[in-house]
């Protein structure tokens, strides 16, 4: 690889493509360049994540102008990904057809596993090692992932799905929902989870970190530092604190969610099915507290790039951009 070529990742995701660039001869995926569009791929999709004509077209827009976007910056390595919303879509295969033919771009998908790996790597690198034995857990639109190790990558990893967006379509119909409605989600999320963690070996982690944005606005919705403070003010979110805000939010409609501090209008609708899954998690793991990591997938596909000089995915190598 040539000094200081430019490595982009590009991520399609339940609500925002983002894109994010940085110079191959850093030792950290610092970003040189970041840009973000909001095309909510999931809004007003059917329970069984079918991706409509509407959806579509708003996916190859975004994608459009994210190829767009790369070229203007000099992008010349990129890797583009999409995860569940587009992974777990009975017409997954058309979708990822019609977005190369339309924009050139050939997005990959990324396992729940991979997901959670990645993921894992980015936590242990901004924490670095003094966080010793590691618990990561991950809030995705998709699926939940949780994942253990002691060293750069994860001993070991589940991925779930439990994520908040997909709880919200399955499950919470209404705006604000019902209460027969939160109570059939939180079993669900309680019954799942639970066979999962008892046929699962988690030792006594000696850090536990939430990543995602999901986590990032609960933990500000409990009172930890609003994100313009910058990346490396410590939050944290503590179990007690989330606990009595499931209540609330089960009761109020998304426009009024989306007025409480740190929480997005686009994730408004989501927030009350992201607090039940992290609740339980907590509960479940018995976690006071997490402490939330800034970075996350795309910066661990990134790393991952980095360290190792190695397509971090067999499914959607790095290919030149041309």
């Amino acid at each position: 690889m040539s000094a200081a070529t430019r490595l982009g990742v590009l991520d399609v995701g339940s609500n925002t493509v983002n894109l994010v660039v940085a110079e191959s001869d850093s030792a950290l995926p610092l970003p040189v360049h970041s840009w973000e569009e909001r095309p909510r791929l999931a809004h007003r999709l059917p329970a069984d994540g079918t991706i409509g004509t509407e959806a579509l077209d708003r996916m190859i827009a975004s994608v459009r102008d994210a190829a767009a976007e790369a070229h203007r910056v000099g992008v010349t390595r990129m890797f583009a990904y999409t995860t569940a919303v587009v992974r777990d879509a009975p017409n997954r295969e058309a979708v990822l057809k019609a977005v190369r033919a339309e924009t050139g771009v050939r997005l990959g998908t990324i396992t729940g596993i991979e997901d959670a790996r990645l993921t894992f790597l980015a936590a242990r690198r901004w924490l670095g090692w003094q966080a010793g034995p590691m618990l990561m857990v991950d809030i995705g639109g998709g699926c939940l992932e949780v994942a253990f190790g002691r060293d750069r990558l994860p001993e070991s990893a589940i991925s779930l799905p439990l994520g908040a967006g997909r709880l919200t379509r399955e499950f919470l119909e209404g705006d604000p929902p019902s209460p027969r409605a939160v109570r059939r989600l939180r079993r669900h999320v309680r019954d799942r989870f639970a066979e999962v963690a008892a046929r699962t070996s988690w030792e006594e982690p000696h850090t536990s970190v939430a990543a995602s944005k999901t986590f990032q606005q609960l933990a500000r919705l409990t009172g930890a530092p609003p994100q313009r403070l910058g990346p490396f003010v410590p939050r944290m979110i503590e179990a007690r604190a989330l606990r009595p805000w499931i209540k609330r939010l089960a009761v109020m409609p998304s426009p009024l969610r989306a007025r409480l501090k740190g929480v997005s209008p686009h994730r408004a609708r989501q927030i009350l099915a992201g607090a039940i899954v992290a609740h339980e998690v907590m509960r479940r793991l018995g976690i006071d507290s997490l402490r939330i990591c800034p970075w996350g997938l795309r910066e661990g596909i990134l790393l991952r790039e980095l360290e190792s000089r190695q397509p971090p995915l067999a499914d959607a190598s790095w290919v030149p951009w041309e």
